[in-house]
C-alpha cells in the first residue's frame, strides 16, 4: 500500500465524471487499499478515487474509525430529512462551510468482491455518503455552501477560560 497525493480544488480531475468499475482487477484492489491508507493518514472520513487522480466510481468512507465502507459504483436510492452543518474536504484543505444534506441516505453499491449491497446512514454517515458521491460526478461541496467558506482555524479557537 502507498499514500497517494490528494488532488486539491483547481485540479481539473476533480471536475470530471468518474467511470463505472466493471471488474475487480489487482490494480483496482491496490487503488482501494491506497485510498484507505491515504484517507486514514489525512484524518479524513471519506475519499473518492478522483481525489487521488483516478476517474473510477469508487469511494471509501469511515466516519467512526471503526466502520470502513468501500462503495464501488454507488447510487443513492432514497433520502429523507434534512441536516445543516459545517463540512470540509481533503481536496479543500483548511476550509469549511455550512451545507444542507439529507439526514438519512440509503445507497446501493458493489463491495470489493463486486457483490451488491445496500448501506443506510444517518447524520454524519449520510453527509459523508452524499459528499463522496458528488465527487464521482465532478462536484465539490463548495458548490453547495450556504454563505462563505471559513478558515478552519477560526472554528477551532479555544473558549476563553473563566
Amino acid at each position: 500500500m502507498a499514500l497517494r497525493k490528494i488532488r486539491e480544488m483547481g485540479d481539473p480531475v476533480l471536475t470530471k465524471r468518474c467511470k463505472e468499475v466493471t471488474e475487480m482487477t489487482p490494480r483496482t484492489k491496490f487503488l482501494i487499499d491506497d485510498m484507505i491508507e491515504t484517507m486514514q493518514a489525512a484524518d479524513g472520513v471519506g475519499l473518492a478515487a478522483c481525489q487521488v487522480g483516478v476517474l473510477k466510481r469508487i469511494v471509501v468512507i469511515d466516519t467512526t474509525g471503526e466502520d470502513l465502507h468501500v462503495l464501488i459504483n454507488p447510487e443513492i436510492l432514497e433520502t429523507s430529512g434534512e441536516q445543516e452543518g459545517y463540512e470540509g474536504c481533503l481536496s479543500v484543505p483548511g476550509k469549511s462551510g455550512i451545507v444542507k444534506r439529507p439526514n438519512y441516505v440509503k445507497v446501493k453499491a458493489l463491495d470489493e468482491h463486486m457483490q451488491p449491497f445496500e448501506l443506510e446512514g444517518e447524520e454524519l454517515l449520510a453527509r459523508a455518503i452524499c459528499h463522496e458521491l458528488e465527487h464521482l460526478d465532478g462536484h465539490l461541496y463548495v458548490e453547495r455552501v450556504i454563505g462563505e467558506l471559513v478558515d478552519n482555524s477560526m472554528l477551532q479557537q479555544e473558549e476563553p477560560e473563566e
